[in-house]
């Protein structure tokens, strides 16, 4: 098993239990939220789940760094205010959105999103929620690059606020302590922490974010 891929099956273990934390906890979290459960759309759109993957296969034959592209979006929405799909609204004239914040102007795959929910529309209209669709991607492209394909539950309600201050994520730079802290507050333990962070091995980085601990990172 290569590498990359080992991380990406942990990667959707510790996913699975942060959706659980996620979908508790609860910030675009009605009593609705509540009713997440696995194959919510089989009596209204049985064929959701498989449309969303379709769209993500055909993406992932034509690039394989989606699936980093998905565990970054899916991750980036979820820490916020919960798996809402906020992360999905655009800015307004008089108010900003969680796009323009500085950890998501580099995040991608809403072009791909933006597919499966027209399928989506075409074949059962206002039913599928973005929330879940971001989730089922995410869940498609881990095991397209190789990782186990986990059962979700669906039946998120889409958030309707986005603000570009609700936006804190861990930086690249930050330490394992300061890390922890982010971490632990969201109910996320040390393992799950590093498997999170491990599965940024999947995929590509820009060499500024960690040039600096190449070398000479003891001051010496």
């Amino acid at each position: 098993m290569k590498w990359e891929y080992y991380w990406v099956g942990l990667c959707a273990q510790a996913l699975t239990h942060f959706l659980a934390l996620c979908d508790s906890g609860l910030k675009v979290g009605s009593k609705e939220q509540m009713s997440n459960k696995v194959d919510f759309y089989k009596s209204t759109c049985p064929q959701a789940e498989s449309i969303v993957q379709q769209v993500v296969k055909n993406e992932f034959s034509r690039d394989l760094s989606i699936t980093a592209a998905f565990l970054r979006m899916h991750f980036h929405d979820c820490f916020v205010r919960g798996c809402g799909a906020s992360i999905l609204i655009d800015s307004a004239k008089k108010n900003s959105s969680e796009k323009i914040a500085s950890p998501n102007q580099t995040v991608r795959g809403y072009e791909v999103i933006d597919k499966a929910k027209k399928s989506l529309e075409n074949t059962c209209s206002t039913t599928v929620s973005c929330a879940d669709i971001i989730t089922l991607a995410a869940r498609d492209a881990i095991a397209l690059a190789g990782g186990p394909n986990y059962t979700v539950p669906t039946g998120r309600r889409d958030g309707l606020e986005s603000n570009p201050d609700d936006v804190n994520l861990p930086g690249p730079g930050i330490s394992v302590s300061g890390a922890l802290q982010f971490f632990k507050a969201k109910g996320i333990d040390l393992n799950e922490m590093v498997t999170l962070l491990g599965a940024h091995t999947v995929g590509f980085a820009r060499c500024f974010f960690f040039s600096n601990r190449l070398s000479n990172f003891r001051g010496s």
